[in-house]
């Protein structure tokens, strides 16, 4: 596995679950339901979980460019 694939991989994963916790949020406010988290708190870990795996992409990306330089 080349530097930086794993965290591509995790990254990828991250933010898959990022959007699905948004949509069960958009999912709870739109049905009004009472769920443990509400609406907010679906979006707020989303959020989180997206940008987590932002920063996870940026920095398998940097660790792939630093690894192609030449030495």
């Amino acid at each position: 596995m080349a530097i930086g694939e794993k965290r591509t991989i995790v990254a990828r994963i991250g933010a898959a679950l990022g959007f699905l916790c948004g949509v069960i949020g958009l999912l709870a406010g739109l049905t009004e339901h009472v769920w443990k988290l509400g609406p907010l708190g679906w979006f707020t870990g989303g959020t989180l979980l997206t940008l987590l795996a932002v920063y996870a992409l940026v920095d398998g990306a940097i660790a792939l460019q630093k690894s192609e330089l030449p030495k």
